[in-house]
């Protein structure tokens, strides 16, 4: 299957002959949730984007971010990030054959984010600071610098993410309502874009962590706190486009606490089967917690893979049984 940027090309800012970034991104599968489904008493599917490359929705407005940029002569791109926008940054970069650079939050950035980052070869900067600190210094340096921003704020971030929004339609051909976690809200934007190009309007209900939810709250979180660390943040740079995304879809924004995150994320692997980050656990912690107002057909995002966040997995899972190298020692060990 082609990345995202042929697949939709005539959808996309970008004529015959660019230069395309891909690793064939997008085409993410569509999985029906019957265990969420009973529960809410609707059909709900999960949409599971971190069968992306590098295991992250973010892949989507990269291609065509990273794309754009070689198109226009960059050499080096750069972002702030809580972990998988650095991933996937530093992969696309990579591919291309072009300098990348990372600003995350000093000890907020989970594992196995890091260690992609690393791997692909991208200057990581742990800037002793939060993710709204390290976006405005970003932004800053760009126009200083002859450096490509590709964080959500650059419009071709949207136009990559907004292709998810397409392949739900191909899949399901309708849906009533999408659940959809919202940190730094150009997901959400993204979404509603794709859907309003295909004359759709779904409603939109966004889930943020209690501690770092500046959408709900009508304010700016100064100091955001949660264990979804990719949505760990307090000043989100798409905070209007969101709003207006929420009220024209006539959706809502809600928040969930980070035990009703875990659960969520604990019981989307035991009973579904699907491992997620703890972030992308939001959207269904969301519809558990509030429902989506008598929608019969819904779509949850799950945003990145569990593997994004190692830590967090071991410490919300059962522990290793050890075992003697005896057949006896096993059967006790298998069969308690």
């Amino acid at each position: 299957m082609p990345g995202l940027i042929e697949r939709y090309r005539d959808r996309l800012p970008f004529a015959e002959g660019d230069p395309v970034v891909s690793l064939h991104e997008g085409s993410t599968p569509v999985v029906a949730a019957p265990w969420v489904s009973e529960r809410v008493g609707a059909e709900v599917f999960l949409k599971l984007e971190g069968a992306n490359p590098t295991g992250s929705f973010k892949d989507r407005g990269m291609t065509c971010a990273v794309s754009g940029a070689v198109r226009d002569g960059a050499e080096v791109v750069v972002c702030a990030s809580t972990g998988n926008t650095a991933a996937s940054l530093a992969a696309y970069a990579a591919r291309a054959g072009i300098g990348g650079a990372v600003i995350v939050p000093e000890g907020k950035i989970a594992a196995g984010k890091l260690a992609q980052a690393l791997m692909h070869g991208a200057r990581v900067i742990a800037l002793r600071g939060n993710f709204d600190q390290a976006l405005a210094l970003v932004r800053e340096l760009t126009q200083r610098h002859p450096i490509a921003l590709v964080n959500s704020v650059n419009p071709l971030r949207l136009e990559g993410q907004k292709t998810a929004a397409f392949e739900l339609v191909e899949e399901l051909e309708s849906l009533d309502a999408l659940c959809i976690p919202v940190g730094n809200a150009g997901n959400i934007t993204a979404y509603w874009k794709g859907f309003t190009e295909l004359g759709l309007a779904p409603r939109l209900f966004g889930f943020q962590a209690a501690g770092a939810a500046p959408l709900v709250e009508g304010r700016r979180v100064a100091h955001p706190e949660t264990v979804a660390s990719a949505i760990r943040i307090g000043n989100p740079a798409r905070w209007e486009e969101a709003m207006t995304a929420m009220t024209q879809s006539q959706g809502a924004i809600e928040a969930v606490t980070d035990g009703e995150i875990l659960d969520a994320y604990r019981l989307l692997a035991a009973r579904e089967g699907i491992f997620c980050e703890p972030a992308s656990a939001a959207s269904v912690a969301g519809l558990l917690k509030h429902g989506a107002d008598g929608a019969r057909r819904i779509v949850c995002v799950l945003t990145g893979h569990g593997l994004k966040d190692p830590q967090t997995a071991l410490e919300q899972s059962g522990s290793v049984v050890p075992c003697e190298p005896e057949l006896g020692a096993v059967e006790d060990a298998i069969l308690g």
